[in-house]
């Protein structure tokens, strides 16, 4: 008789934030969204009285910016308060390396706590300027190149970065991730369509 501890081996599988084994990206018109789950994030926050760090040589952004050096970003979350990203690092220990650059800030892995959804435009920024309408209560000066805001979209709290003229990148609660989605899919699906 075979063991029956041995027979319900779990099959585990890593599952993006929206639900699949692979990244979603879809396209409407000039715009493309792609769920980005190989970005490794992680907040930081110096202790009273210490100088502010510049974690992989990162200046770390003034309110309402955000900042970027090759595959890292730096973006304001509130006062004395940072996130930091790294493509393609979602699967190491990115909050040690962050505590490495940075000894004596309190920092905390936020990986699997958020998703990261990028944007991109192919016609420049004049698709995406038309979405962000749409999406949030925000003055356009609030997310030109170079600007972050932490925001409402629908009914989510969200951080929005425009890292460029022609991309963004939207940061929702992953516990929320279905619905984020939903709210971009269609305001970008309704934009194509307009006459």
């Amino acid at each position: 008789m075979a063991d029956p501890t041995l027979a319900a081996t779990p099959r585990l599988i890593p599952l993006c934030a929206l639900g699949g084994e692979i990244p979603r990206q879809t396209s409407f018109g000039a715009l493309t969204l792609i769920e980005r789950p190989d970005v490794a994030l992680a907040s930081l926050a110096p202790r009273g009285g210490m100088a502010t760090p510049a974690p992989f040589g990162l200046t770390l952004p003034q309110p309402g910016r955000c900042a970027s050096a090759g595959d890292m970003t730096a973006l304001w979350s509130g006062p004395g308060q940072w996130m930091i990203a790294a493509d393609g690092q979602a699967d190491t220990d990115f909050a040690a390396a962050v505590q490495a650059q940075a000894p004596g800030a309190s920092v905390t892995d936020q990986t699997d706590g958020w998703v990261w959804i990028d944007i991109a435009s192919a016609a420049r920024g004049a698709p995406l300027d038309r979405l962000l309408e749409k999406l949030v209560n925000l003055p356009p000066a609030a997310l030109q190149p170079g600007r972050a805001a932490r925001t409402g979209l629908h009914h989510l709290g969200v951080f929005v970065m425009r890292q460029g003229a022609d991309r963004l990148a939207v940061l929702g609660m992953r516990s929320a991730a279905g619905s984020l989605w939903h709210a971009l899919t269609q305001a970008a699906q309704r934009l194509e369509t307009r006459p």
